[in-house]
């Protein structure tokens, strides 16, 4: 199962042998012959015992970008120019788990040039003891890309593990330059379909409170829309970012971060913080659809466009963010989830 902006998770449920107990042990990677971009490693294993229906072995674990998840971001990472995001995801991936301490390596760790738009964004911010998995989901959010890890065999069959950042593909028809991919019951290819549309939780204005104390605190607001919200359009969040440091640590000296980069480091921080108003949509597709192949017309990441033409709900332009595949005794079924953007 590929995830909405988190690790992808798979389980696999097959009889307890001696040999698959053998071959199915924990921390070993396994994948699929019909998918080599994801690949899992096995974090749990359940031994079941029934005397009528026999042993069972249940497999489960996360993709390969779980890896990530045990280094934390530390010792601070700073950015006080404005740098591509694909720039800085890419840095600390490698000083956290590629460069300095040898201790904290991730072997045979690669990591791929980006070139996506979505990744070509500037920011400038300053990060410290984040999960370092977590924090790049975020930032995946934050743009509308995604990231990977695969396995990848060389030519003396050494395997690497390759980190990237991709950005998905736009299928939807408010675009004219790739096939259109629609969902649809009118196409009797959307077999079910549940819809929400939430504003419990949603921000749109933020003030950012940094580092100082009392009416000294360094503080900025920040909000996306040019015309600054107001009244009942408008919803408040208070931010505290005061471990965002206003001093710079190198190895040889302290520096003070200047005013201007600072406060644009708080409104980055602001900006993470804001929620949206959350559309989403989660659906069964029709499998013997003869129109669209998952992995093969339309994949992970890739903006497409969903519409149930009874209630007159449509989605022009909405993004793939996670995949359920289920293969069991019922055959093979697919559930998409979408969410706007």
């Amino acid at each position: 199962m590929d995830s909405d902006y988190s690790c992808g998770l798979f389980e696999v449920y097959i009889s307890a042998t001696p040999e698959n107990l053998d071959n199915f042990r924990k921390g070993r990677i396994i994948g699929r012959n019909d998918d080599k971009n994801h690949y899992g490693i096995i974090e749990k294993i359940q031994i079941s015992t029934d005397a009528e229906n026999g042993d069972y072995l249940t497999i489960s674990g996360r993709f390969l970008m779980s890896l990530l998840s045990r280094r934390i971001i530390y010792p601070t990472q700073y950015y006080t120019s404005e740098t591509s995001y694909a720039d800085i995801v890419k840095n600390i991936v490698y000083r956290i788990c590629a460069w300095h301490d040898i201790l904290r390596r991730i072997p045979g760790l690669q990591i791929s040039e980006f070139s996506s738009p979505c990744w070509q964004k500037t920011t400038q911010l300053q990060v410290s003891y984040e999960n370092l998995m977590d924090w790049i989901y975020k930032i995946c959010e934050t743009v509308g890309g995604t990231a990977n890890i695969r396995l990848e065999k060389s030519e003396d069959d050494e395997y690497s593990l390759v980190f990237e950042l991709t950005q998905g593909t736009d299928r939807s028809i408010l675009q004219n330059e790739n096939p259109h991919i629609v969902f649809s019951d009118s196409y009797n290819n959307l077999l079910s379909f549940d819809y929400v549309l939430d504003t419990t939780d949603y921000s749109n204005f933020a003030y950012i409170f940094g580092a100082g104390e009392g009416a000294s605190r360094k503080n900025t607001v920040f909000h996306y829309t040019e015309k600054i919200p107001s009244l009942f359009d408008r919803y408040e969040i208070y931010v505290d970012a005061r471990d965002l440091s206003a001093e710079e640590q190198t190895d040889s000296e302290t520096t003070e971060i200047p005013k201007t980069e600072y406060l644009n480091m708080l409104r980055e921080r602001g900006k993470e913080k804001l929620v949206s108003i959350t559309e989403k949509s989660e659906s069964t597709i029709a499998m013997n659809d003869k129109q669209y192949q998952y992995n093969r017309d339309y994949f992970l990441g890739d903006y497409v466009t969903v519409q149930h033409d009874r209630f007159g709900l449509k989605q022009p332009k909405i993004q793939l963010v996670g995949m359920i595949e289920s293969f069991d005794q019922n055959g093979y079924s697919l559930t998409p989830t979408f969410k706007g953007e």
